[in-house]
């Protein structure tokens, strides 16, 4: 028996095991609810340096983790609380709400960007540790392409509403690869990697503020739908 199968016959041998292996809706809502938990900690780790250190950088990245969790929290509460029932209605609620905290988010991020580039705020790494970070930030960028390939056809706002808040976090994450690897190999000069990095940034918060605008829109837009189909039957 191969690693794999042993794996896999371990976690269907209990109940929640089998629900993520063959429910891809609740596998989904399971990362969304362990990426939560992790952004809370982030957030938490980051507000307790602000305070301490009365650091305007550390409050900032700590906004920056409590936006994520929000978006993640609404979610995953709306999929707790409809477990039994399902609710479109609460669904376009929570999709309407992440575009909206999607906005608040690419504001926060330009913030960051900000502040980072005045005071010439980032992390340098060794090279080992950077092709690893590299590494699974080019797997967060390559599940999200699937993800979006394979559930393109799926109408659930809420898992729509998932994807949009991963998509928003890798192109953060991709940012901050950029700025670090900039810091870490120093292969531009100051002036060339600081103009990189702006437009980089530029471009990755007009692409959540748009991405952000576009999913309330769809929210919006659907739930009106749904409502005057309701009414028609």
């Amino acid at each position: 028996m191969s690693l794999k199968q042993t794996i896999l016959g371990r976690m269907e041998a209990h109940p929640i095991g089998t629900r993520f292996i063959r429910e891809r809706r609740y596998r989904i809502i399971f990362i969304a609810a362990f990426h939560l938990f992790l952004n809370l900690l982030y957030a938490f780790y980051h507000g307790v340096l602000g305070v301490v250190h009365l650091s305007l950088w550390f409050l900032t990245m700590c906004a920056y983790y409590t936006l994520l969790s929000t978006m993640r929290f609404s979610a995953v509460l709306c999929a707790y609380k409809g477990r039994s029932t399902s609710s479109i209605d609460t669904e376009y609620f929570v999709m309407k709400l992440s575009g909206i905290l999607l906005v608040l988010f690419s504001v926060v991020l330009s913030g960051i960007i900000y502040l980072s580039l005045s005071q010439n705020i980032v992390r340098k790494y060794d090279k080992i540790t950077m092709i690893t970070i590299a590494a699974y930030i080019f797997l967060k960028v390559t599940m999200a392409a699937i993800h979006a390939v394979n559930d393109r056809k799926n109408p659930a706002p809420l898992l729509a509403a998932i994807r949009t808040i991963g998509y928003a976090e890798v192109a953060a994450s991709v940012l901050t690869l950029q700025r670090s690897m900039l810091a870490s190999f120093g292969t531009m000069n100051g002036t060339d990697a600081h103009r990189m990095n702006l437009l980089t940034g530029a471009a990755v918060c007009l692409f959540i503020f748009v991405l952000g605008i576009a999913t309330t829109a769809r929210g919006i837009r659907r739930k009106e739908q749904t409502v005057w189909q309701n009414q028609n039957l």
